[in-house]
């Protein structure tokens, strides 16, 4: 199943299109969305928060304060720090966190494909 786009302010485009964020609310809080997601995606590839952080154009605290909502949300934490020494931190994220993304990407998948012929005729609509 293809990762989907990382999660950007929309841009307008050429064609018209449809895109599914959900978000999963958990005790009045947002425990995990689009912009989440991305930084899971992110924290994977780079192995930190502030090179992640970076990548999405996020400050460092703000991905902090992702990562703390995110690790307070589920039963077991999705990222793990290592923090400091002479190389800097690093972080990873847990088999959970793996699991999480790839439920998460799922849905959005499943939710894609379930609605590809409304959103064909409703496409036709448009101007």
């Amino acid at each position: 199943m293809p990762a989907p786009r990382p999660f950007r302010k929309s841009l307008p485009t050429a064609e018209p299109e449809v895109r599914f964020r959900p978000r999963v609310i958990h005790r009045g809080e947002i425990a995990l969305g689009p912009g989440k997601s991305d930084l899971l995606a992110a924290i994977e590839e780079h192995g930190s928060i502030s090179r992640a952080a970076k990548s999405l154009g996020m400050s460092y605290m703000r991905a902090w304060t992702l990562v703390k909502i995110m690790n307070l949300s589920f039963c077991e934490p999705l990222v793990a720090v290592d923090r400091g020494g002479p190389l800097g931190g690093a972080a990873h994220l847990t088999p959970l966190g793996r699991e999480v993304l790839k439920l998460y990407r799922g849905m959005i998948a499943r939710s894609e494909a379930s609605t590809r012929d409304l959103w064909k005729k409703l496409r036709r609509l448009l101007k």
